[in-house]
C-alpha cells in the first residue's frame, strides 16, 4: 500500500537512542504494522537512533522523517523543537547536541548527589545501565529508583524525587531558544515548537513569544498531542493561523514509559492526518528545501 493511501502520521516519537524502551527499527515496525503514512524518530539530544531508523524504513510504504529534540530555556517552563527533516550531514546541529548532552551529564550529577542527600542513593553506573542510548536523564533515574524498590513507578519517582520542585530536581542550563531555532534553521530542517500548550504560561507571553519565534524561522506548533484537550488542540489550531505558523503533531510516543500511548494513537482518541505531512513538506519546497 502506497503511504498516500493511507491516513495517518506520527511526528513525535522516541526511542532507546534517548528515553524511549524501544529501538529504532521496532519502532518502524511496529509504525508499518500500524499502517502509518509517515513516522519521525525525534530522540532528545541525540541522532544516535536515524540510520538505523532509516535503514529499517528502506522498502516499506512508510514515509520516514530524520528528526530529534531539542531543549531551551524559558521564562516559565521549559521550550521544546523538533527539528524534522535533518540532513544526514548536519554539524551545527550536532555540536549543539554535544553541549547539551555535557549540560545533561552535569546536571545528572547534582541530582545524583541530591538523591543521595535524601538517603536513596543511585550509582552512575545504575543510572547507565537504565538506558540503551547516549541520552541519560530523568527518566532513567526514575528507572533506577523503581528498580531498587524505593518506588513503585515511574510517576511515583518524578513525584516524590525529580519532577519540577522536587527536593532532587535541578534545573537543567539550556540554550536560548533563538540559539536553537537559528541552528536547526541554519541546517535546513522545520522547526516545530513542541506541546505549546502544556507551558504554564499567560496566554499573551505565549503568543508574543511564538509570534517571536516565527521571525527567527519557527515553522510550526505542535497542534495535535495526547496531553491536549480538544479546545486545547482548537486553541493552538487558531493561534498557528493567526501567527502564521504550520501545524504538526504525534503522539510522544516513549514505548514502557508510557504505557497508555501506541504509535499514531494519542491516547484518548489522537490521530494526526496525513495532509499535516503534505502541508509541511509544501512549505519545505516553498522555503527551497528538500522532503
Amino acid at each position: 500500500m502506497h503511504s498516500r493511501q493511507r491516513t495517518y502520521i506520527d511526528l513525535h516519537v522516541h526511542t532507546w537512542a534517548s528515553d524511549g524502551t524501544e529501538s529504532p527499527a521496532t519502532v518502524i515496525r511496529e509504525a508499518e504494522r500500524a499502517g502509518l503514512a509517515a513516522v519521525a524518530i525525534t530522540d532528545h539530544d541525540t541522532l544516535a537512533g536515524l540510520d538505523e531508523g532509516g535503514e529499517a524504513a528502506r522498502g516499506l510504504a512508510l514515509e520516514f522523517v530524520r528528526g530529534c529534540e531539542l531543549t531551551a530555556r524559558g521564562d516559565y517552563d521549559p521550550m521544546h523543537f523538533l527539528g524534522l527533516w535533518l540532513p544526514r550531514e548536519a554539524e551545527p546541529i550536532e555540536i549543539l547536541i554535544r553541549r547539551q548532552q555535557e549540560r545533561r551529564a552535569a546536571r545528572n550529577a547534582l541530582m545524583l548527589e541530591r538523591l543521595a542527600g535524601l538517603g536513596v542513593p543511585v550509582t552512575p553506573e545504575e543510572l547507565h545501565e537504565a538506558g540503551r542510548g547516549e541520552t541519560r536523564g530523568r527518566p532513567h533515574m526514575a528507572h533506577a529508583l523503581v528498580r531498587r524498590g524505593v518506588v513503585s513507578s515511574v510517576e511515583e519517582a518524578f513525584r516524590r524525587f525529580l519532577g519540577n520542585g522536587a527536593p532532587a530536581y535541578v534545573r537543567m542550563d539550556t540554550p536560548d531558544p533563538r540559539e536553537i531555532v537559528s541552528v536547526l534553521k541554519s541546517a535546513g530542517a522545520t522547526v516545530v515548537f513542541a506541546h505549546p500548550m502544556l507551558i504554564d504560561c499567560p496566554e499573551a507571553w505565549l503568543f508574543d513569544t511564538l509570534s517571536d519565534l516565527k521571525q527567527q524561522g519557527l515553522d510550526a506548533l505542535e497542534a495535535y498531542h495526547p496531553d491536549y484537550t480538544p479546545e486545547q488542540t482548537r486553541h493552538c489550531v487558531d493561534m498557528a493561523q493567526r501567527i502564521g505558523l504550520a501545524l504538526s503533531g504525534g503522539s510522544d510516543f516513549h514505548g514502557a514509559v508510557k504505557p497508555g500511548l501506541k504509535l499514531g494513537h494519542g491516547g484518548a482518541g489522537l490521530r494526526v492526518p496525513y495532509f499535516v505531512l503534505e502541508r509541511l513538506k509544501a512549505l519545505r519546497r516553498a522555503q527551497g528545501l528538500p522532503e
